[in-house]
């Protein structure tokens, strides 16, 4: 099977390399950024163009979701497969004659972090059954977790992921802000952030809330509110009403 990853960033970089990892042949990685389609072919082993899309019997597009649509008229072939990787467009976003297919691999990926490929869930939507095999067969060769998904479910799945990894990093940076203010090394807050992460692999989260807010600590409560200002007061206060009202405080 002839396949053809298209883009030069984040995905198209981590999925090469599961690619490669799992002995799944790759006949071309096309993109417009040549810098780092470069990089990538040097590293991973791969014809690259900026120019000549190969022919192919799968197309996988990991380009930004508002880059989609555009990028899959690129593909003139019929007889051929196309997916995206995004978690929130339906796969009838892609333009063209041929058989279309979402194939969502859910990780936050970053070119500088190494990643346990099998570890990472990924969640297939097609039009038919033989492209469903084709698909699940080829990504049972990296990962252990392996679902179908219709459109509707995947953007709950999208929804879900910002809230428990975007949303958190951002307050994983807002935290390092303020210890930054104060000269303290945040590496000293990482076995805490270590720790709450690992317990949820055994408690449910909500049963795992620790804190000023689910202790109702008025006190502590209005001591950080002084402390802070801007955008991290007002993301403070509506954490903390947010913690109350899920346990009726």
């Amino acid at each position: 099977m002839q396949i053809v990853i298209i883009g030069s960033g984040n995905v198209a970089y981590h999925l090469a390399k599961a690619f490669v990892l799992n002995n799944i042949p790759l006949t071309q990685i096309f993109g417009r950024n040549e810098k780092d389609l470069n990089k990538i072919s040097e590293e991973l082993k791969i014809p690259f163009s900026t120019e000549k899309l190969e022919d192919a019997d799968l197309y996988i597009i990991c380009v930004s979701d508002s880059s989609v649509e555009n990028v899959s008229k690129l593909i003139t072939k019929k007889d051929c497969l196309v997916v995206h990787t995004s978690g929130s467009l339906p796969k009838e976003i892609l333009l063209g004659a041929y058989r279309k297919s979402s194939f969502y691999p859910l990780q936050t990926f970053s070119k500088s972090k190494e990643l346990n490929y099998e570890k990472i869930p990924f969640f297939i939507e097609t039009e038919n059954e033989e492209d469903k095999k084709i698909l699940f067969e080829i990504a049972s060769k990296i990962s252990k977790n392996v679902m179908e998904s219709t459109h509707e479910k995947r953007k709950y799945i999208h929804l879900t992921a910002v809230f428990a990894c975007n949303f958190v990093n951002h307050l994983f940076s807002r935290a390092k802000e303020i210890s930054d203010s104060q000269e303290i090394p945040f590496d000293y807050f990482l076995p805490l952030i270590d720790e709450t992460v690992q317990k949820i692999h055994e408690i449910e989260p909500k049963s795992a809330q620790t804190g000023p807010a689910v202790r109702n600590d008025a006190r502590i409560l209005q001591l950080h509110e002084q402390l802070l200002k801007d955008e991290s007061l007002e993301i403070y206060k509506t954490m903390n009403h947010s913690i109350k009202k899920m346990y009726e405080l």
